[in-house]
């Protein structure tokens, strides 16, 4: 297979822009999607009436974790066909765009339907951002161990994002805590969903200066680029790639979904967080069974968010240090599959045992667990990143990378997160969120034992040089 041409060395300037620009685009659609844990609930409550934790509530979450997945993995892939087609700087611009405006359309939403259909815009963005954004910076970097660090660097912005969506939040409590005239409590999700516009404006200015992939760019005027096809990746050269990225992406994306995106339903539940629920509103002299003003409603709504917020924090930290280690990890001279399960076999360990004692540990134990958990999932998604370039033609790349992602993590992966939403009537538990947890548990153990079994038919990469 002949190899693409090394374009000509980048300008310093050019070169932090596009690192700029990728590392942009990964921490805000992070940040997008990581919003719907800290808005969902109050956002349901305020829109349906629905209290947090309530029967109808968690038939929304469920509905708001997976309807906007399924158009999600559906347009992505079209995204992906369309990066092949038109080229991966024109469709990363335009995905950005779709996420930052949709995202901050909802929070004009005045149902649920029209907020729904909002989050699923932005998903569609944000799906279609990661294949384009992923082939533009290997087809740019044509130095294997500088495409490596570009790719893996850049991505661990993604947890950037999941930092600044959890900072932004408790910036927004603090000034509606400080200023209620200005930020009522009730509407902090709404300007949450407006600081989603963010990334559109630098990306505005700078986009006249960022350079097309060469590779691409140079087939497409000489007219001798390939048309994609989706059936393509299908054939006999490509299906089991196809087929094995697709499943290990799902799986990747079920913990995710199904165990870790789950905490805030299941955290306001907790004995630790119910009892100082309780100390905190006695010395207010509220109580729950005596409130007709809802002040000791939204009180303890308020405890239960700081908890919340606190230990997605902790849990984006491990994700950013799991994103850095494999950044650093993955120049050396390691076969594909033993990279990608020096983080699968302790997530598949650890996830399930945390999720399973979540109801019997004290809260503490959660914050220290929870890290461990994000460094090992989160950083699988950092490794496909650098994977998947390197297994498709660049006629093909858009359309394979979409079709992993998209419809194995975006479609099928968030699929976990209603089995573990739904499913959890059938676990034993005094309340929902401990039925919840041990249906989260359930949920990351299988997704991990299947994504086990499955690297075993991970095909290698034959060369350094991506596939022309």
């Amino acid at each position: 297979m002949s190899k693409v041409e090394k374009p000509e060395p980048l300008s310093p300037l050019v070169n932090w822009l596009i690192l700029g620009t990728a590392a942009l685009g990964f921490a805000f659609d992070i940040y997008e999607l990581l919003m719907l844990p800290l808005v969902g609930p109050p956002a349901i409550e305020a829109l349906t009436g629905a209290a947090p934790g309530s029967d109808d509530s968690r038939n929304w979450m469920s509905i708001l974790f997976y309807v906007p997945a399924f158009f999600g993995g559906i347009f992505g892939l079209i995204g992906g066909w369309l990066t092949d087609l038109f080229g991966r700087r024109t469709v990363l611009t335009y995905s950005i765009l779709l996420y930052a405006g949709a995202t901050f359309a909802a929070a004009w939403s005045p149902n649920m339907y029209v907020f729904l259909a909002f989050r699923s815009l932005a998903f569609v963005g944000v799906c279609v951002e990661f294949v384009a954004a992923v082939a533009w910076l290997a087809e740019i970097y044509t130095d294997p161990g500088e495409r490596e660090r570009a790719i893996g660097y850049t991505q661990a912005f993604s947890s950037f994002g999941g930092l600044l969506v959890t900072a932004a939040y408790a910036l927004i409590l603090w000034l509606g805590n400080q200023f209620p005239d200005l930020i009522a409590k009730g509407d902090a999700w709404r300007y949450l969903l407006m600081s989603g516009l963010i990334p559109a404006l630098p990306l505005m200015l700078v986009r006249p200066f960022l350079p097309e992939s060469p590779a691409w760019e140079k087939k497409s005027l000489e007219g001798t680029l390939k048309r994609p096809s989706l059936w393509e990746i299908f054939s006999p050269e490509l299906r089991q790639t196809t087929i094995v990225t697709t499943i290990l992406f799902a799986c990747s994306y079920g913990v995710a979904f199904g165990a870790i995106q789950q905490i805030s339903q299941i955290i306001p539940q907790h004995g630790d967080v119910k009892a100082v629920q309780q100390e905190k509103l006695s010395e207010k002299g509220l109580s729950l069974k005596n409130d007709p003003d809802k002040k000791a409603v939204k009180m303890a709504r308020g405890i239960a968010q700081e908890y919340v917020k606190d230990i997605q924090f902790w849990q984006e930290v491990g994700g950013l240090l799991g994103r850095f280690a494999l950044a650093l990890i993955v120049g050396w001279a390691l076969s594909r599959r033993a990279l990608l399960l020096i983080f699968l076999i302790p997530c598949m360990l650890l996830t399930p045992i945390v999720f399973y004692l979540i109801p019997e540990r004290e809260i503490g134990f959660l914050y220290i667990a929870i890290f461990f958990v994000g460094f090992f999932t989160v950083a699988q998604f950092s490794f496909w990143g650098n994977y998947l370039p390197r297994v498709y033609p660049l006629h093909l790349r858009g359309t394979g990378e979409s079709f992993a992602a998209n419809i194995g993590g975006r479609m099928l992966g968030t699929l976990a997160a209603v089995a573990a939403t739904q499913g959890a009537v059938l676990f034993p538990g005094t309340d929902n969120g401990m039925k919840l947890a041990y249906a989260s548990a359930a949920t990351a153990g299988v997704c991990m034992v299947v994504a086990f079994i499955a690297s075993f038919w991970l095909p290698e990469p034959t060369d350094e040089e991506l596939p022309d």
